[in-house]
């Protein structure tokens, strides 16, 4: 075809698709032709959030904040969100599209296990939110509904934690011993990569009390370069959401021992 650079992503934005995350697609070609521009309002966003193994199964968290563009609309966003027992979906991305995900699939679970007497399979639940994802697939193409979740849980038949991630179109990578997504997942991959190879102790060897100050130390420096990533507010006891999941089922660790961690172990280093 010509003037064509036969590039589908390049395509897609000819014909008025944005692939920024903090705004919305723009109605152009005809409209712009005939005078009309269609500017949409930017949506809020959700980050940072991750997870990675520890010695009794896996430690996630994320930090508070929710942006719309440069502005902070809200500092205390729970983005780890339970599905059921032994499982949960933390977000970064549009939370309204993924807060009504993690409700399908909350019901889903939940509907499977009273009605076949048993709980879905760990394979069951990563499929459920792989098509959930690409029925969204649209959505985030325009940037009106952009979701990429980090997927953690306990298996029962394996006996180990597992984490996987996926892109904002469905698809889905195991992350062997950490996974990280939002716009502070930069900073904190490289720094968890360099602690698991170089490090003293894998993370998969870390005590609980280890794992929860890493998370929170990780989450302090991505807050320090990602202006999206809310950090710790300890005179307004505002800490990160953080959840293990091992076999005993998801167990949120309270805001006081955070406080206590915070104050001995984070903060003192600041």
């Amino acid at each position: 075809m010509v003037g064509r650079h036969g590039d589908f992503m390049h395509m897609l934005r000819e014909h008025g698709y944005s692939f920024d995350p903090l705004h919305v697609a723009q109605t152009q070609g005809a409209s712009s032709q005939s005078g009309h521009h269609v500017q949409h309002s930017m949506m809020t966003q959700g980050t940072t959030v991750l997870a990675f193994k520890y010695q009794d199964g896996v430690i996630v968290g994320g930090d508070r904040r929710a942006t719309a563009g440069m502005t902070v609309m809200y500092d205390r966003t729970d983005k780890v969100l339970e599905l059921d027992r032994f499982c949960v979906m933390a977000i970064a991305g549009v939370p309204a599209t993924a807060f009504e995900m993690a409700r399908i699939l909350e019901h889903s679970f939940k509907y499977y296990r009273r009605s076949q007497l048993q709980d879905l399979s760990f394979e069951g639940k990563l499929r459920a939110l792989t098509k959930l994802l690409k029925e969204n697939a649209p959505a985030a193409i325009a940037g009106t509904g952009t979701v990429a979740p980090v997927f953690a849980g306990f298996d029962l038949d394996a006996q180990e934690g597992k984490i996987f991630f996926y892109d904002i179109l469905g698809a889905e990578f195991e992350g062997v011993d950490y996974a990280v997504s939002g716009s502070g997942s930069p900073t904190i991959r490289g720094i968890l990569h360099y602690l698991h190879r170089w490090g003293q102790t894998p993370l998969y060897q870390l005590p609980e009390e280890d794992a929860i100050v890493l998370l929170m130390r990780l989450l302090s420096s991505a807050a320090e370069f990602d202006a999206a990533t809310g950090g710790i507010n300890y005179e307004a006891n505002l800490f990160p959401i953080v959840k293990r999941i091992s076999s005993n089922g998801v167990e949120p660790i309270a805001p006081e021992r955070l406080q206590t961690l915070c104050a001995s172990q984070v903060m003192r280093y600041v």
